[in-house]
C-alpha cells in the first residue's frame, strides 16, 4: 500500500499516551497549513475494490471481568484509544467494516463532547465503547478524589454522546498512559468497570512511517502469538495503515475477537453497543 501526502501524520492529538493532552488538541480540529504538507499521509478510501483476502473475523467473547479476557493462540482484540475524532475515526470504521471485524473504542469524554456524531457512528457500526477519563488525566499523579471524578465525568460524557445511537456505554475502561494506582483500580472494580490492559502497543503516536508502525506491531504480536492491541483512532497515520495491517493479520492466520461486556449481575445479559451484524 502506498501512503500519499495529504493528511496530518502525528501532530494532531494526544501523542497517543505519551504526554498530557493540550486543551486545543482535545477539542478543536486541526487546520492544514502549507508548512505541514511534508508530514501528511492520505486516509484510505475503503471501497469494494479493496476486498480483503482471507477471513479475519473470529469469535465473540462475552465477559463480566478482566479475568475472563482469555485469548487463544492466534487471537487478537483491537482497541482504539483517545477518540473519537472526525475523519480518522470514520476512516477506521470503514476499514473495520470492509474486513468484517469489530473493535473496542476507549473514548475520552472531552472528545466525545466535541464529536458526538462520530461517537454515535462507532456505536451504530456495532463496536464496543468504553471510557478513558474525561480529560486524559494521568490518574497515578492525581488525588483519589480527582482521579475518580475524571473517570465519572468521562463516563457521563461518552454516555451522553451515545444517546440516540444504536447502543450504550460498556463498562470497559483503560488508564491514560497505562498509569494506575492500586487504590484507583480497586475503586474502579467496586464500580464494576472492566480495566483493559495492553499486550501489544503499536506506538502509533511516535513519529514513525505507516510501514514502521505495521512492522513494529506485527513483530511484537508474532512474538506473543496473541494479545490486546493498542491503537489510537485520533491519528491519521493509524487510519492510513489499518487496511494493510488487517490484511497482514489475515495472511498470518490471526482472528480478531469481538469483545462484549455482560451485566455483572447473576442474571446478566450481554451488553452490546449496536445490533450484532
Amino acid at each position: 500500500m502506498r501512503f500519499a501526502v495529504l493528511v496530518p501524520l502525528v501532530a494532531l492529538a494526544m501523542a497517543g499516551c505519551a504526554r498530557p493532552p493540550k486543551e486545543t488538541e482535545l477539542a478543536a480540529p486541526v487546520t492544514a497549513t502549507p508548512a505541514m504538507a511534508r508530514s501528511y499521509v492520505a486516509l484510505p478510501e475503503v471501497t469494494p475494490r479493496h476486498v480483503p483476502r482471507g477471513t479475519l473475523a473470529g469469535r465473540r467473547l462475552v465477559v463480566s471481568s478482566a479475568a475472563e479476557i482469555q485469548l487463544r493462540p492466534g487471537e487478537v482484540i483491537l482497541t482504539f484509544d483517545d477518540g473519537p475524532r472526525k475523519g480518522s475515526t470514520e476512516s477506521i470504521l470503514g476499514t473495520l467494516d470492509a474486513f468484517n471485524v469489530k473493535a473496542t473504542f476507549l473514548m475520552v469524554g472531552k472528545m466525545a463532547d466535541s464529536y458526538p456524531a462520530v461517537a454515535r457512528s462507532v456505536a451504530d457500526h456495532g463496536h464496543s465503547i468504553g471510557s478513558h477519563t474525561y480529560g486524559h488525566l494521568n490518574l497515578a499523579k492525581a488525588s483519589q478524589e480527582e482521579a475518580m471524578a475524571d473517570v465519572y465525568k468521562g463516563e457521563a460524557a461518552v454516555a451522553r454522546a451515545l444517546k440516540g445511537s444504536g447502543g450504550a456505554l460498556s463498562p470497559f475502561f483503560r488508564f491514560p498512559y497505562l498509569a494506575e494506582t492500586g487504590l484507583v483500580r480497586a475503586s474502579l472494580g467496586e464500580q464494576n468497570l472492566i480495566v483493559l490492559g495492553v499486550q501489544v502497543d503499536s506506538q502509533d503516536y511516535l513519529k514513525s512511517s505507516p510501514q514502521e508502525v505495521i512492522d513494529r506491531t506485527l513483530a511484537r504480536l508474532d512474538k506473543r502469538g496473541s494479545g490486546i492491541i493498542l491503537f489510537h483512532d485520533i491519528h491519521p497515520v493509524t487510519a492510513a495503515l489499518l487496511p494493510e495491517f488487517l490484511q497482514a493479520l489475515a495472511d498470518r492466520g490471526y482472528k480478531v475477537v469481538q469483545l462484549v461486556s455482560r451485566d455483572p449481575g447473576p442474571f446478566g445479559e450481554d451488553l452490546v453497543t449496536a445490533s450484532t451484524q
